[in-house]
């Protein structure tokens, strides 16, 4: 929660605020994630306006996860930029109708909720398919080696189990 009383409800006022706090549960996605409770830095500006607080910002902060063609460990930083607008709560509930939910974010009293917002810009900032390397060949589909470590790997060409007993009767052949 971010107190906004310093802006006084005066449309134009505006105050610029840099904090670090500790990173919510969840913050990311299966394979790349930000560490619970790891430092996230906040460069915001508040900015009274006539309905609300326009919030203008960037987060800065340490992603681990894992490449998703290799599963190596990837450790990697993160910047991203948001901007949402917090309606006083009584300007917004004269325009509400009492079964309508339009998804728009209010100001308890005078203070407001980052979080949502904060995870909203963060998650949809993220990679779908992390890599270690732009150019990641990923494992080995027959025996799981990673092919990076290992770029000659290979392996027998596989034999026709029909063809198996033929292979056999070579193989006593040749001996």
């Amino acid at each position: 929660m971010l107190d906004t009383r310093e802006l006084g409800r005066r449309p134009g006022s505006q105050r610029e605020v840099s904090l670090t706090v500790p990173a919510p549960a969840d913050l990311g996605i299966e394979v790349l994630s930000v560490p619970e409770g790891s430092p996230v830095e906040l460069d915001l500006r508040l900015e009274a306006v006539m309905e609300g607080v326009l919030v203008t910002g960037s987060a800065h902060t340490g992603l681990v996860g894992e490449c998703a063609r290799c599963l190596e460990r990837l450790e990697e930083d993160s910047s991203t930029t948001f901007q949402e607008l917090f309606v006083y709560t009584e300007k917004h509930e004269a325009h509400l109708d009492d079964d309508e939910d339009d998804g728009v974010s209010r100001l308890e009293g005078d203070l407001l909720d980052l979080e949502p917002l904060l995870r909203d810009a963060v998650v949809l900032a993220l990679p779908f398919q992390p890599l270690c390397q732009e150019d990641c060949p990923g494992l080995c589909i027959e025996c799981g080696a990673r092919l990076a470590e290992d770029p000659d790997h290979a392996h027998e060409a596989a034999i026709d189990p029909r063809w198996a007993g033929l292979a056999a009767l070579k193989q006593d052949e040749d001996q």
